[in-house]
């Protein structure tokens, strides 16, 4: 089976996750999808297959070139997000597209246009994968796990290429921040591994933003409004007076590269009580931590002009994992050699969010991640170009090969 034949058949599936269930997996769809790639692999003779009851799924390609050169790992997520139904997904391949608009559903007039979206423009002449503009497509990161397997499957089917063990992983919830939360990196074996969930074609990416999340919450005092002089708290006005105290400019619409940023994702309010709930990113720890004491320092200002209203809890979600991979290099470098042999122009750039990689690069595993080709993902115009997905596969390949020649 092709890369491509593996892709569109595991788009079929359903892997929404929840952040609102509290399980893992959050959604039941995964098990499902889990249990399918567990038969794949079984089938194909992997060794030391096991699927635990969170669905983690875990594989061994064992080594054809001796016992001593380090165990890699490859990892992808099963699930896709929930901002966007990947139900019924209905996936089509665009032949040498020409550059121009792709409809993807003419009676609703849902177009994927380079006028909106213009890299589409660097993959005109190849074929490309999109969606029926009714759910996202699902290449995040069903393209990762597409890749994995077929690199795999080639490695099997090419003795010649010498490599040491490969460690496979597939795991739920990476959507919604828990993929890697119950990964058992001692169980999983590898000196290193990469994740395979990256975006356009040569990304390969080390940095990502530290992150925290905060819930202000504005209490008020609620009175007839006919009777309300000098007695009603309104909190909604209270929690906007704090909003528009952070920088204007510091936003997610008004950053790039590494430049951080506060984002208000939430209100939830009445005159009573009203919660904000902000995301804090950057990728500097310092200036991550200058952060959190800002939104601190104003919950106390406001507290000063309206004693006892605010309240603040700030919970750390990951850290920048460049602390972690900067002393073992080798394992980027050997990603990059992997990308120019497989003829892909690398492109090492920060990660302005967070992957699985990051969190595992913290629980001891060394985790930097690399493209899955996809693009546009958690939405109605995500496409993958196939061209994309067929190099990451070689680069997984490359990347094994490598590893084993550097040692021998």
């Amino acid at each position: 089976m092709t890369v491509v034949d593996r892709f569109l058949q595991y788009v079929k599936f359903d892997t929404q996750s929840d952040e609102l269930t509290n399980m893992t997996p959050s959604t039941p769809g995964q098990m499902i999808f889990a249990r399918h790639l567990e038969q794949e692999l079984r089938s194909m003779g992997l060794k030391d297959i096991t699927l635990d009851e969170n669905g983690y799924l875990m594989a061994t390609l064992p080594s054809n070139a001796g016992a001593d050169i380090p165990t890699i790992g490859f990892i992808a997520h099963l699930d896709t997000s929930p901002d966007m139904s990947g139900r019924h997904v209905n996936p089509r391949i665009v032949e040498n597209y020409d550059g121009g608009d792709i409809t993807l559903n003419a009676s609703e007039g849902i177009v994927l246009s380079p006028a909106q979206f213009p890299e589409l423009l660097d993959y005109k002449g190849q074929n490309l994968i999109v969606t029926d503009g009714n759910t996202l497509l699902g290449a995040d990161d069903k393209a990762g796990i597409a890749e994995i397997i077929t690199a795999v499957d080639y490695l099997q089917q090419h003795p010649e290429i010498k490599h040491g063990d490969i460690r496979i992983a597939f795991n739920p919830d990476e959507e919604i921040g828990q993929g890697a939360h119950k990964f058992d990196v001692q169980q999983f074996g590898a000196d290193w591994a990469y994740t395979m969930d990256g975006g356009a074609i040569g990304e390969l990416e080390y940095e990502n933003f530290n992150a925290a999340v905060a819930k202000v919450t504005f209490k008020g005092c609620n009175v007839h409004p006919g009777y309300a002089k000098h007695k009603m708290l309104n909190s909604i006005r209270v929690a906007n007076q704090y909003a528009i105290m952070l920088p204007r400019w510091e936003t997610p619409e008004h950053t790039e590269d590494y430049e951080g940023f506060y984002h208000l994702v939430s209100i939830e309010g009445t005159v009573e009580q009203t919660v904000l709930t902000y995301i804090i990113r950057d990728h500097d720890r310092d200036r991550f931590e200058r952060r959190k004491k800002e939104l601190e320092h104003l919950t106390r200002k406001i507290n000063n002009e309206f004693p006892g209203c605010a309240s603040i809890e700030i919970k750390d979600q990951y850290y920048n994992m460049r602390e972690k991979i900067e002393p073992v290099m080798h394992i980027i470098d050997i990603a990059v050699e992997a990308m120019k042999e497989a003829g892909v122009e690398p492109k090492v750039q920060p990660i302005r969010g967070g992957t699985d990689g990051a969190q595992l690069s913290f629980k001891g595993l060394p985790c930097p991640n690399i493209f899955a080709g996809g693009l546009n993902f958690h939405g109605r115009f995500e496409f993958v170009p196939i061209p994309s997905m067929e190099k990451a596969t070689d680069v997984i390949v490359a990347i094994a090969r490598l590893t084993a020649a550097k040692k021998a």
